[in-house]
């Protein structure tokens, strides 16, 4: 079977239909096996728990044809890790990971086709979901869930490839809080951002950079990405706290970067600081790095690229990762899962 026709050059990151998607049901304390559907909908009690109570997690992953034809995902043991953490924040049950990695692996191969082609630029991007879908009228956990897994061909979250963007920082407004859900990837944290996304946008910038709830002072997060800044003396510092969702992507980055010369620092980082970088910028699964041109605090803006220049570190770091998911360098860390189609 040869791929499907598509303009794979020109796929921006947005949802296309594909063959099937997979169902599995939780009932009874054990999970099901694969149900694999061919429409791309789901029926639901009215009354479910994620509907009105918010029992819902999600992650995201990418495959990626090589050149020789194989077939990888990226670090999808991270993805099925993170999604446990999220279950048990919300008190649902857990997708195993040997379930979690089983599924991945149907997914892609059920939807093979759509893999988009070595050197297209695009990648197929995997979405698992898992909601409580009891009927239930009081506040309480559900007694069944659904996990489901479907794809869709995507191409790069920005048409215009590594191009910069411009950052406010927000100090009223929060995505999250220590003791929240800000550390695992659930829907009602993307819900609380999106008047804050909106709010910055109508102001004539990119995106918005929160600072942490409690001081009013640390950086947290940039949108649905993680922050990262470059210092002239070879820092690579990302902010940590309690309240920032884990970046599988900035995990790998860390390490990338300790193997560049850089000196990695996890840690609360005051917003002031972004005076002192000489890169910025943000990091997740969907852009992998997008470049930050400039940051503006109050009143001050302190600007990191003139034009549309990339950063040293941050165009190293970002070809470097981009070459191990394609396959064009080798995997030392072992991160690409590989599938066998």
């Amino acid at each position: 079977m040869g791929k499907a026709n598509l303009d794979w050059s020109n796929l921006t990151f947005a949802y296309t239909p594909t063959n099937y998607h997979l169902e599995y049901y939780y009932k009874n304390g054990q999970w099901s096996e694969a149900k694999i559907v061919e429409q791309d909908t789901i029926s639901l009690p009215i009354a479910a728990t994620c509907l009105h109570y918010g029992q819902e997690a999600f992650e995201g992953l990418k495959a990626f044809e090589h050149k020789d034809g194989s077939v990888s995902v990226f670090r999808p043991e991270e993805n099925a890790r993170r999604m446990i953490s999220s279950a048990r924040r919300l008190l649902m049950a857990e997708p195993p990971e040997e379930l979690f990695l089983s599924a991945v692996e149907k997914i892609v191969k059920l939807n093979k086709e759509f893999i988009p082609p070595y050197g297209s630029g695009a990648a197929l991007y995997i979405r698992p979901l898992l909601i409580g879908i009891s009927g239930i009228l009081g506040v309480k956990r559900s007694e069944e869930y659904l996990f489901l897994v479907f794809a869709s061909p995507v191409g790069p979250y920005f048409k215009e490839g590594l191009k910069p963007i411009n950052l406010y920082v927000e100090e009223k407004l929060k995505r999250a809080a220590p003791g929240g859900t800000g550390n695992v990837k659930v829907g009602g944290n993307y819900a609380a951002s999106l008047i804050v996304s909106k709010k910055v946008k109508d102001m004539g910038y990119n995106e918005v950079l929160y600072l942490d709830a409690v001081h009013n002072k640390y950086i947290d997060e940039s949108g649905p990405a993680n922050f990262f800044g470059i210092t002239e003396d070879k820092k690579y510092i990302t902010p940590e706290s309690e309240s920032i969702l884990p970046s599988i992507t900035n995990k790998s980055l860390m390490v990338l970067a300790g193997e560049l010369g850089l000196n990695v620092e996890q840690r609360p980082m005051p917003v002031d600081e972004i005076f002192n970088l000489k890169e910025a910028g943000c990091c997740g699964t969907a852009a992998v790095i997008t470049p930050v041109k400039s940051i503006t605090y109050r009143d001050k803006t302190v600007t990191y690229i003139e034009g549309d220049q990339i950063g040293e570190y941050s165009l190293q770091l970002y070809n470097k990762l981009r070459a191990i998911q394609l396959g064009e360098e080798a995997d030392t860390h072992g991160w690409n899962y590989k599938i066998e189609l």
